[in-house]
């Protein structure tokens, strides 16, 4: 069910410092869930399939099984917390969200869509990412294949004693 956020004439255009400090922050979260998505590889590996250390990780089944799970569970942590409030932890942080155009949370077709073009563009130098410098609306390649947009949300108002 797609959520519709409050305060939308509050927001701006997030720029390309914030979404790197997001970027960085959310890198170190997978990281960490990869660290335990390959030590519980590893577990069942030896525990449940009873192969020695020398066949762990060696072999075409063992290689994908873990890069499947890696891409998954990667895709998983951004679709659910995109999906849920638009925000990661690290969007969080630097006080970013996503959304659609006209303010309602992003389904996960969009994820998706997000995930997946966020990831490739990385690969022609990033330009991929840093196409929000050129873009008049400052949006990436993933905001413009998604439908989405991120935004930088304003601060909160300090509550007086």
């Amino acid at each position: 069910m797609l959520r519709r956020f409050d305060h939308l004439d509050d927001t701006w255009p997030a720029g390309l410092g914030r979404r790197l400090g997001a970027m960085l922050y959310d890198g170190l979260l997978v990281l960490a869930i990869w660290i335990v998505i390959a030590a519980a590889h590893v577990a069942v590996s030896r525990l449940v399939l009873g192969l020695s250390p020398e066949q762990v990780g060696a072999g075409a089944a063992q290689v994908l099984s873990l890069r499947l799970l890696l891409v998954a569970s990667a895709f998983a942590f951004f679709a659910y917390s995109w999906t849920r409030g638009g925000m990661t932890l690290g969007m969080q942080a630097w006080r970013l969200r996503v959304q659609t155009p006209d303010g309602h949370s992003i389904t996960l077709l969009q994820s998706l869509m997000r995930f997946l073009v966020g990831a490739l563009s990385f690969l022609p130098l990033g330009l991929g990412h840093l196409w929000v410098l050129f873009d008049a609306e400052r949006r990436s390649w993933a905001d413009i294949a998604s439908g989405t947009r991120v935004v930088v949300l304003p601060k909160a108002a300090k509550r007086r004693p």
